[in-house]
């Protein structure tokens, strides 16, 4: 009788460990793809490690979820695509996420802008010539090949809703060379986000409109703590967890 009762008491604090263990880890996980951005570049004395002020990190303290912060800083379309495909921490990642936000394209811009630079110097200004010059450009039509097979990837390997973050401008100046490139990319990303099911747009161009001053360091193209938190609230409100 006492050796029954015994086993019954070992079994009984098993499953309560293990029901301790799993309110513990129950919260819903949110996994944050990208580069520098979701990353915090630059919020902290260092950079060694994803900012804890960087908008993943304030979607988890504001809908209560638990974060894996995966921004790397420098990472363009194609290296995201790649470790997508083959690195096995960003697979079993997204396999096991609840939520996921995308936020990439800003370094393979950055990497084209001399020739987007005089792409626009050759149109002239012409908005209709330089938007043809940018859609025959090969690294504008990289980014959406590459966006569109990482959207595919994570859709191999997770269900869960994707939130993806337009560019947002940096200049706080009217700029028509700035305007006119992001027009072309936003509108593309606008429309491979309503041609997916459970993929939502956070319009990261919008939010930041003429607040550069408050959401991007000065000298810099990295949001401030203003800026991330400004992400934060729109990824939130895209996905419905505000």
């Amino acid at each position: 009788m006492f050796k029954s009762f015994l086993i019954l008491l070992v079994i009984s604090l098993v499953f309560s460990t293990s029901a301790f263990a799993k309110n513990d880890n129950g919260k819903n996980s949110l996994v944050s793809l990208g580069d520098s951005i979701p990353f915090g570049y630059n919020l902290d004395a260092t950079n060694d490690d994803p900012s804890k002020k960087a908008f993943p990190f304030l979607m988890g303290k504001e809908a209560d979820l638990r974060v894996n912060n995966l921004g790397i800083p420098g990472l363009t379309t194609g290296g995201m695509l790649n470790l997508l495909q083959n690195n096995q921490k960003y697979r079993q990642a997204v396999k096991h996420a609840d939520y996921i936000t995308l936020n990439i394209g800003s370094n393979d811009l950055i990497a084209a802008l001399p020739d987007l630079q005089l792409a626009y110097f050759l149109s002239e200004g012409n908005p209709a010539l330089f938007q043809n010059f940018l859609i025959d450009y090969f690294a504008i039509s990289t980014i959406f090949t590459n966006l569109n097979a990482t959207i595919a990837e994570i859709r191999n390997l997770s269900d869960a809703p994707i939130v993806i973050h337009n560019i947002y401008n940096p200049i706080q100046e009217v700029n028509a060379f700035a305007d006119s490139v992001l027009s072309l990319i936003n509108g593309n990303i606008s429309s491979l986000v309503s041609e997916e099911n459970n993929v939502f747009l956070a319009d990261a161009y919008a939010a930041f409109d003429n607040n550069q001053g408050n959401y991007v360091i000065a000298g810099e193209v990295h949001p401030t703590v203003a800026g991330h938190v400004k992400l934060a609230e729109i990824s939130l409100a895209a996905l419905g967890l505000n």
